[in-house]
């Protein structure tokens, strides 16, 4: 019996090592073909054999990239968006979950319930009807206007995560900060925010990347190289069935460097974060 249930555990542990080993191939084996690609000269990528390791490595399509197209307009674009809607989110999302979590209302309740169902509307049931009012209000191929854009899925995602974060944190520290002299204000700022500082790293984290990898409202939205951002403006590397792929993987490998660096400075508060969601539920 014993012997069977220890066979029974090699083959379950055998399989989930061969299940995580083959999740790994196919997460890393596309950067790794993105990063080869990228250090091949023209020659190497439309030749007739096909190489794993360049032959000839090479830097001359990241020059490309920099020297030749508008990425650098594109990026500003990017951070500029990304940042803006990140920071637009927090303050609006740290406001409305504390008044959900802490102050009692008509329609409470509701409000919260209605986080939800906005955060769950599909992009593609919005984007007609946004553009329809950005355009009347003249905000499209704008910065500003696509930051806005993000906000309505931004903001319900930052409030309905941060109200459990709100009120896990003990209510008698801010009523005796309160009985100190602060106001409602001053006891968010001083008592609450510092408590849920993983939670506030998630959503800083989850905005941030969800503005940086955003496509559909970005391509509706914006029209000229002076407004695109990252995710539409490397659609100049193909035109119609050419696609230019060094400086397209150059480019591409580029881009994702903000958000994993991100991650990497951020780990440490973001798994803390995610773990504490996941016991608080």
């Amino acid at each position: 019996m014993a012997l069977s249930m220890t066979t029974s555990r090699r083959v379950v542990k055998g399989v989930s090592n061969t299940m995580l080993a083959l999740m790994v191939l196919w997460t890393v084996i596309p950067i790794y073909w993105m990063v080869v690609t990228s250090l091949k000269p023209n020659t190497e990528i439309y030749g007739s054999e096909i190489t794993l390791i360049p032959q000839a490595p090479s830097l001359k399509n990241y020059v490309t990239v920099f020297r030749e197209t508008p990425y650098l307009v594109f990026l500003r674009n990017s951070i500029t968006v990304a940042v803006g809607s990140t920071l637009l989110s927090i303050i609006a999302g740290c406001l409305g979950a504390y008044a959900i979590a802490r102050l009692n209302f008509p329609g409470r309740n509701f409000l919260a319930r209605g986080l939800v169902v906005t955060y769950l509307v599909p992009p593609s049931l919005l984007f007609s009807p946004l553009f329809a009012l950005m355009s009347a209000i003249h905000l499209t191929n704008s910065l500003f206007g696509l930051t806005l854009v993000y906000l309505g899925s931004d903001v319900p995602f930052c409030t309905w995560l941060l109200m459990g974060y709100f009120r896990s944190v003990p209510v008698e520290l801010e009523e005796a900060a309160l009985v100190d002299g602060c106001n409602r204000v001053t006891a968010l700022i001083r008592i609450v925010l510092p408590l849920s500082l993983p939670a506030i790293v998630v959503v800083i984290f989850f905005s941030f990347t969800r503005a940086w990898n955003e496509f559909l409202y970005a391509h509706v939205f914006t029209s000229t190289n002076s407004a695109r951002t990252l995710t539409t403006g490397l659609a100049i590397f193909m035109n119609e069935d050419v696609f230019v792929w060094g400086p397209l993987m150059a480019s591409t490998i580029l881009s994702a460097l903000p958000p994993v660096l991100m991650f990497l400075l951020l780990q440490r508060w973001v798994v803390q974060g995610l773990t504490l969601g996941g016991v608080k539920g």
